[in-house]
């Protein structure tokens, strides 16, 4: 009897699955998903290192061409469209993250709003069409991040990619060199590029070994623990979105790094009453104890995005100002005295229960006065986590914050009903005619 083909299975699944396979539950899900990825989209395109990925791609010229999200008048070759509108999306780490530990939507919905404008008119790409596509791009993600064990806790450290670092970094992966540095955006990027161009190549013909997903010299190469699974047949299908929801993140910073900020706010309460300032003075040690995550164990950051993957960091900040915010990242604020002081006073425990797993791990945080005095907190689970979900309310409020950066209320508004409704849409043209929409100068004005 032959076995079965992994590969053969998921290729079958992605050609079956229909709108009609989509439940309500995952539609709804899937929604608040693209409305926030096009939120810290329309946010990043303000940073330094989407500027420097538009500025490489511009090069590139082609007769059909897609919406560089806010950035009317110019358009891109589909897959550099995709690439420079991925790394908007994950240029301040402000976009989902699902579990095991991958970033979903960033690779997925840059392609397909770049496909919506670059396919033939007739027929038209409807809302339901993105929802679907949307979630078959998802469900490949997520089961391919179940075929290991080792996926299921944030990566450590560099030396646990070394074996497959080469080959990680010549098909543009997510070696853990590259965290907190403006390089790691670009793998939502490339991901978003290489997709299309994958899919331009096998149409052109171009062929590939057929067994890839079951074969450890494939997919299995950069993983540890590597075990493949068949997909079930269509008539079983059940959706990873369906039981696994995503967390959305209150700040641009790590994961991880909410948990700390949770606690590190529970703490401040005790020690500062209204408005008054932190007694750093009077502060002797401050104790973190969280999970092992060497590349967000950062003792003194000197960049954004260092300081994006310090548990030390966004501690000392949230403790110093209340909360954390976008401008919480920028150079200055990164570099006050005050912060600096309470840097030096930050030391960190790792309990032997509190593995790096976003659906396990922990953080207390001790803050150890001169006069013996301590107060502890702890957070087990962040608002905006799966577990607690962020409010639709709360949601819509992100969303206006950073898309208003860019866009005008009313488009910004306008977005959000679009979205909020996506599965009546009849032509998916209308989200990208606002993504280009020509923004009134008070708010091209504005900076982060």
């Amino acid at each position: 009897m032959m076995l079965k083909s992994v590969t053969a299975s998921f290729a079958k699944v992605i050609h079956g699955l229909k709108v009609g396979h989509l439940t309500d539950h995952v539609i709804q899900r899937s929604k608040r998903m693209i409305l926030d990825t096009l939120g810290v989209g329309l946010l990043g395109t303000n940073t330094e290192v989407f500027h420097k990925a538009h500025e490489y791609s511009k090069v590139y010229t082609s007769s059909v061409s897609s919406t560089v999200w806010g950035r009317p008048g110019f358009g891109l070759p589909p897959a550099y469209a995709a690439f420079v509108n991925g790394v908007a999306i994950h240029s301040m780490d402000f976009d989902d993250t699902w579990y095991p530990a991958t970033h979903p939507s960033g690779p997925v919905l840059p392609v397909l709003m770049a496909l919506s404008e670059a396919l033939p008119p007739s027929p038209k790409c409807s809302g339901l069409d993105l929802l679907l596509a949307f979630n078959v791009g998802i469900e490949v993600q997520g089961r391919l991040m179940h075929f290991s064990k080792e996926a299921n806790d944030i990566p450590k450290s560099v030396t646990e990619c070394q074996e497959a670092l080469a080959i990680a970094v010549s098909h543009a992966g997510a070696p853990m060199a590259n965290a907190a540095t403006q390089t790691k955006p670009l793998h939502i990027g490339n991901a978003a590029r290489h997709g299309i161009e994958a899919v331009f190549l096998a149409m052109l013909g171009l062929q590939g070994n057929k067994q890839v997903l079951d074969m450890e010299t494939g997919f299995g190469a950069f993983y540890a623990n590597y075990s493949p699974k068949v997909l079930p047949d269509l008539d079983s299908h059940t959706w990873l979105l369906d039981q696994q929801d995503v967390a959305f993140k209150v700040f641009p910073a790590h994961l991880a790094t909410h948990w700390v900020a949770n606690a590190a706010a529970s703490v401040r309460r005790h020690l500062v009453t209204d408005r008054a300032l932190l007694p750093i003075d009077c502060i002797e040690r401050i104790v973190l104890r969280i999970p092992d995550v060497q590349y967000v164990n950062r003792p003194f950051p000197d960049s954004e995005h260092e300081a994006r993957h310090s548990f030390q960091y966004v501690a000392c900040a949230t403790l110093l100002d209340g909360a954390i915010a976008v401008p919480s990242f920028h150079k200055c604020q990164i570099n006050r005295p005050q912060v600096r002081e309470l840097l030096g006073k930050v030391e960190l425990e790792h309990p032997r229960d509190n593995l790096p797993n976003f659906n396990t791990l922990y953080c207390e945080v001790s803050v150890v006065l001169k006069d013996g005095a301590i107060f502890t907190e702890r957070c087990d689970t962040f608002y905006g986590h799966w577990r607690k979900p962020l409010s639709q309310k709360d949601l819509r409020e992100k969303f206006r914050a950073n898309a208003s950066r860019v866009l005008s209320c009313h488009t910004v508004e306008r977005l959000i009903e679009l979205v909020e409704n996506l599965e009546v849409v009849g032509d998916c043209s209308v989200l990208t005619a606002l993504l280009k929409e020509l923004s009134p100068p008070e708010v091209a004005s504005k900076s982060i």
